[in-house]
C-alpha cells in the first residue's frame, strides 16, 4: 500500500509540472580580495546565465579557508592561481612553477590524482610579484625591463622602491630579482611599509612619497594604470607564475560538463591588460564586482 501510495505521488508530481527532486546548485566561492571577487562574479554570472543553479559563496576567505573548502566539498568551484601549486603540494622549489604551461599542467595533474579536483583552462595573465615604477621615470630614463631597470641602478641611478618586509625578505621576491639581474638596492633606496598592501606602495610611488620611484606591485593590479605605473618585464622567468583558473570538483562538472565549455573561452579572454582595467573599476573606480563582470561579460559575447 506504501508502495502504490509513492508511485501515485510520483505521477502527481509529474502531473502538476514539479520535479520528483530538486538538482543540487553548484556552490561558487572566491576569495576575499578585489580579483578573487571580480573571477567570482565572472563565473557566477556565466553559469546562472546558462541555466546552471548556483548558490553564491563569494569572498569567503584566503587561500587557506578557500582551499580547505573546496577538499571538503563544502564549496564547488572557485578561482584559484597556477603557482599556488607550489604551497599545495610543497614543492616550493621546483622550477616548474615559473613555467606557466608546465606549472598549469603540473598542478592540474597533482590536484586531480590527489584531491579529485579539475582546473579548467587558465587566463593568460600572470599575477606574480613584479616591481613598478613611474611611466614618466620609464620613458625618461628608457627603463623597461628588470635588465634596464639593473643597468640604470648599476650607473647610479636615484632610484627608491616602496614595499612589504616580506617582499624585502622572501628569498623568492626582491633577492630573487636582486640575484638574477645583478643589482642591489641599499637600505637608503628602500622604503618599507608595513603590510603587505600594494595599493599602498603604488600609491607612494604615483605621488612620489619620500621620493619613491618604484613599488612593489603584483602583474594585474589594477591601480598600475590608473596611477600611470607599469610593471617592469621579467624576461628571466625569476618569479613564480599565477595564471587565475577556474577549479571544480571533478563530481560536479561530471553533473555539469557544460561548465567547462562556458568558462574555457571566458579565462582564455582575460589578458593582463584586460583585468588590470577591470581590477582598476573595482579598486579605483569604486564599482560593484558584480556590474564589472556583468559588463566585461557582455563586450565579449
Amino acid at each position: 500500500m506504501k508502495a502504490a501510495f509513492a508511485g501515485f505521488l510520483f505521477v502527481l508530481s509529474l502531473i502538476l509540472g514539479a520535479p520528483a527532486w530538486a538538482a543540487e546548485p553548484v556552490v561558487v566561492a572566491s576569495k576575499i580580495d578585489t580579483e578573487g571577487a571580480l573571477l567570482g562574479n565572472i563565473i557566477l554570472a556565466v553559469l546562472h546565465s546558462h541555466g546552471v543553479a548556483v548558490e553564491s559563496r563569494l569572498q569567503l576567505g584566503p587561500t587557506s579557508i578557500v582551499r580547505r573548502a573546496i577538499i571538503a566539498g563544502q564549496i564547488d568551484i572557485y578561482p584559484e592561481y597556477t603557482g599556488n601549486g607550489a604551497t599545495f603540494f610543497q614543492r616550493d622549489r621546483d622550477p616548474v612553477w615559473r613555467d606557466p604551461v608546465k606549472g598549469y599542467e603540473t598542478v592540474k595533474q597533482l590536484d586531480h590524482d590527489q584531491n579529485n579536483l579539475i582546473w579548467l583552462a587558465p587566463s593568460p595573465a600572470d599575477n606574480s610579484w613584479a616591481i613598478a615604477i613611474r611611466a614618466d621615470f620609464g620613458a625618461a630614463q628608457q627603463v623597461a625591463t628588470l635588465e634596464d631597470f639593473a643597468a640604470y641602478i648599476g650607473k647610479g641611478g636615484r632610484t627608491k622602491l616602496a614595499a612589504s618586509a616580506e617582499f624585502n625578505e622572501s628569498p623568492g621576491a626582491l633577492p630573487a630579482f636582486q640575484s638574477a639581474y645583478g643589482f642591489t638596492l641599499t637600505r637608503n633606496q628602500k622604503l618599507i611599509l608595513v603590510g603587505g598592501n600594494t595599493s599602498a606602495t603604488i600609491r607612494a610611488a604615483a605621488e612620489g612619497i619620500s621620493g619613491v620611484n618604484a613599488a612593489m606591485a603584483y602583474g594585474t593590479d589594477g591601480a598600475l594604470a590608473a596611477l600611470h605605473l607599469m610593471a617592469l618585464a621579467d624576461d628571466k622567468h625569476v618569479q613564480t607564475v599565477y595564471q587565475p583558473t577556474p577549479v571544480i570538483r571533478a563530481a560536479v562538472l561530471a553533473q555539469h560538463p557544460e561548465i567547462e565549455t562556458l568558462l574555457d573561452p571566458v579565462f582564455r579572454s582575460l589578458s593582463i591588460e584586460r583585468l588590470r582595467a577591470l581590477n582598476a573599476k573595482i579598486a579605483v573606480e569604486g564599482a560593484e564586482a558584480s556590474a564589472v563582470a556583468s559588463d566585461y561579460l557582455r563586450s565579449v559575447r
